[in-house]
């Protein structure tokens, strides 16, 4: 009897660790029960600094949740974000740093696609996750190849190839001209609205021009353009060069039909430098809320994101939009790691980054999906097509499927 009764308390003792050792918490490098570290690189000097807003907004987000919601789960989000200059060699000196000096848990959010994929190779080698790299590359939606990294915007290619198919659809006998930087991002997006236009490409597509980032202008590029005689302008410039090809090309008197992509439609960033009537009539689309729309004057993911600016930003210019940009990267990974709960280890969170299902995503687009698959790592399922009316922009009717 007195063997039963110590075999049975030996039982339950040994189930009560079991269960115990079951609810540990599971923690990766840079997690503690008080924080959480994270990493990026952003070019907070070089020729593209004025992107670094997006590292500055995401600090912001952090900043925010730490101080009126004690962080996630109980432990403050502490983000180191340095500073690559915008070059390949520098940042991937910098994410060494960041994984081998400062522990990070992952690298979230960083700046470019030079600068990301220099880093790449690196972080998949050594499983650590590369999450919401600001950049369009199908090189962050490699699950077989690169399945550590994830991208945030939309695949350049994609976005190029709906268009294709958008003027195929409404404007089908339209004699083309395309402006693009002479980078991946320029490349994939004339790559991709040459696969949407398909065997039409060759034809309607009747001259094409590039710049580099370091140009003090592209007025030469725009007259070359519109001396082709296109009446439809596939325009895929970037920050500057977009307001200054949109007000060139209205001031030489070239009337086409102009489209631009989703990064370059920001009211106050792109179009108010380039003259709101130049760009009246613009076509492009959207996935994101831009602060500065009038449109959204009333909405509340709008006027929160403008009292977080006042609060956390003071002195910032709302109509940089990259700083928008930055503070929804912080909402996805909130929402990460909160649903990571106490299993806070490099494999899990890439587990939940990569199953994202019906996300609701500050300063989403109304109509616009957010989720991905650990097959397909695009977290934005679709786009919308709007116009410039010259205040706002407006739905655009014609609809074709991502």
């Amino acid at each position: 009897m007195i063997r039963a009764t110590i075999l049975a308390l030996t039982i339950a003792v040994s189930c009560a660790h079991a269960f115990a050792q079951s609810g540990d918490k599971k923690y990766g490098p840079g997690v503690t029960d008080q924080e959480i570290k994270l990493g990026q690189t952003e070019p907070y000097s070089g020729p593209v600094s004025s992107s670094s807003a997006l590292g500055r907004g995401a600090a912001a987000y952090f900043e925010k949740i730490n101080r009126e919601k004690g962080g996630i789960n109980g432990r403050k989000v502490k983000l180191i974000s340095l500073d690559d200059g915008y070059s390949p060699p520098k940042a991937f000196e910098q994410v060494r740093k960041l994984v081998e000096e400062d522990g990070v848990l992952a690298i979230v959010g960083s700046n470019g696609s030079p600068t990301g994929v220099a880093s790449q190779a690196y972080l998949n080698k050594a499983g650590v996750p590369q999450l919401f790299q600001i950049s369009g590359s199908r090189k962050f939606n490699d699950p077989k190849h690169a399945p550590w990294s994830t991208g945030f915007f939309i695949p350049f290619y994609t976005e190029g190839q709906i268009f294709g198919r958008l003027i195929l659809k409404s404007w089908p006998n339209s004699r083309i001209a395309v402006l693009y930087p002479n980078d991946e991002l320029g490349r994939e997006y004339l790559a991709g609205l040459r696969a949407g236009l398909g065997d039409k490409a060759d034809a309607m597509i009747v001259r094409v021009a590039n710049y580099e980032s370091t140009s003090p202008t592209i007025d030469s590029q725009v007259a070359q353009l519109a001396s082709s005689g296109a009446d439809l302008f596939f325009n895929a410039a970037l920050t500057k060069f977009a307001s200054q090809s949109i007000r060139r090309a209205r001031e030489m008197a070239w009337n086409a039909r102009m489209i631009v992509p989703s990064i370059s439609g920001s009211i106050g960033a792109i179009l108010r430098p380039a003259g709101l009537e130049n760009a009246k009539g613009l076509i492009s689309s959207q996935w994101q809320k831009d602060p500065t729309d009038p449109r959204w004057a009333d909405d509340k993911d709008v006027r929160d994101y403008l009292d977080f600016v006042k609060t956390y930003l003071p002195g910032v210019n709302p109509e940089e939009t990259a700083y928008a940009t930055g503070y929804m990267v912080g909402n996805l990974m909130e929402t990460i790691l909160k649903s990571c709960g106490d299993e806070l280890t490099r494999e899990n969170v890439v587990k939940h980054a990569t199953n994202l299902k019906s996300v609701s995503l500050v300063l989403g687009l109304p109509g616009v999906s957010y989720e991905n698959s650990p097959e397909d790592y695009n977290i934005i399922r679709n786009l919308q097509f709007v116009e410039f009316d010259g205040t706002k922009w407006t739905p655009f009717a014609a609809q074709v499927g991502n």
